[in-house]
């Protein structure tokens, strides 16, 4: 790997970031996209919800600089999928900042998330290959069954991060743990052009961190849904290595099943939001925000390296089955012991009627 291009792009696209981040700030206070303390909300200052505005500047100033170091490839497509990310982010920016702005009901926000998709794989973002987990065969799928898995892949990966977005810096560490594992991957496999950006998207995260950990002086807002875009697309440009993302985002993505799973059998809209979330439970158990960040960060860093370790394809299964089994698990116990006598408080539910959509709520 050319060491000065990689360097060169990730201290950009953090300083960049960091910059824009600074930005937002003050924009968001100044235009009243920000959120208020009190009610469900439990922040303290009045806090500006821009965050998409500094990860898209950062991310995708970072990734067309990239390009003029001329590093070599062999995918003579690569041009027309890095379009393809930039104009799904674009149609992801303008819906999310009209969101930030006016709390769009969920329909749009689900429109521009399927048409962001649908762009990305015009641009060849797309799964068209996968490996048997049983066989260890690669497959390849008809364009119909291509189009409708990797639709799922991107609204599944944007809705993930967006859920995961209830406490400060949370899911902007998990998605840099992705990203930084991406990178270490696509580095192995001699794929450096590519690799540049999954360290566009760390440098970037690395900037917004640095005002986005807690206390957060900004949030997320509509840039949860763009980063589950952008490491949707990371994860298929790096050759559709799914796998190793949803090991990395193994602890998010278990949540989020259940949380669907278990809405769904009680009877309530598996989109409605609620404090059942792990992040949640820990917050109403007593944990710091910081003390959640670390237990995700660890996390997904123990799985990312578990992920890069070469392995049998079942195994990486049957390791994805057992930690959705020990998520289930320490859900139901603090479900348990909410009843106990510890529930959450009656006004801390995210004040958005669908999940994820909302930024700050559980602050």
């Amino acid at each position: 790997m050319p060491i000065l291009p990689a360097i060169i792009t990730f201290l950009f696209a953090l300083g960049v970031a960091y910059g824009s981040t600074r930005l937002a700030i003050v924009l968001g206070l100044r235009l009243g996209i920000s959120d208020v303390p009190g009610g469900r909300r439990r922040h303290t200052r009045i806090t500006s919800r821009l965050g998409i505005l500094p990860l898209f500047i950062g991310f995708s100033a970072a990734a067309l600089a990239a390009q003029a170091f001329g590093v070599p490839t062999l995918d003579p497509n690569e041009t027309r999928r890095l379009a393809g990310v930039l104009l799904g982010g674009v149609i992801l920016l303008v819906v999310g900042l009209l969101d930030d702005r006016y709390q769009l009901p969920p329909g749009p926000q689900f429109a521009a998330q399927a048409v962001a998709a649908v762009v990305a794989m015009a641009g060849l973002v797309f799964i068209e290959r996968f490996t048997n987990p049983f066989t260890g065969e690669t497959v390849i799928a008809p364009a119909l069954v291509a189009g409708v898995i990797s639709l799922f892949w991107f609204m599944g990966m944007m809705n993930t991060v967006n859920w995961l977005d209830g406490v400060d810096g949370l899911a902007a560490t998990v998605a840099l743990m992705a990203a930084i594992v991406t990178a270490i991957h696509m580095v192995r496999e001699g794929q450096y052009s590519v690799a540049l950006l999954p360290i566009a998207l760390a440098g970037t995260l690395c900037g917004f961190l640095l005002l986005n950990l807690p206390p957060a002086r900004i949030f997320l807002g509509s840039g949860a849904t763009y980063l589950g875009f952008t490491l949707a697309c990371v994860g298929v440009i790096a050759g559709a290595k799914i796998a190793l993302l949803m090991l990395v985002l193994g602890l998010p993505i278990a949540d989020v099943a259940w949380q669907i799973f278990d809405r769904a059998r009680n009877g309530r809209n598996p989109t409605r939001g609620d404090r059942g979330h792990l992040h949640f439970r820990l917050a109403d158990a007593g944990w710091s925000a910081g003390q959640i960040v670390a237990l995700y960060a660890v996390a997904c860093a123990a799985f990312g390296l578990l992920a890069l370790i070469p392995q049998p394809p079942t195994l990486k299964l049957i390791t994805l089955a057992l930690l959705f089994l020990g998520v289930v698990t320490l859900l139901v116990a603090l479900s348990a012991r909410s009843r106990r006598g510890q529930p959450a408080p009656a006004d801390s539910a995210p004040a958005s009627s669908t999940d994820g959509m909302n930024e700050g709520s559980s602050r």
